[in-house]
């Protein structure tokens, strides 16, 4: 769950990471990291589990 729809993913760092990205949400509500498919979603955009239907 992000607050910004510009985000960035190293895939949790260490010898498990991978190298830093930034990914821009566009139109879209979320977006997920082409190495780790790590999802980040905005917090009250469509995709929000949380937000009332």
């Amino acid at each position: 769950m992000v607050t910004s729809h510009k985000v960035s993913c190293n895939g949790g760092g260490g010898a498990l990471g991978h190298p830093k990205v930034w990914y821009e949400m566009g139109d879209e509500d979320f977006v997920e990291c082409k190495y780790c498919d790590r999802r980040f979603v905005l917090i009250g955009g469509r995709d929000d589990p949380s937000r009332p239907k």
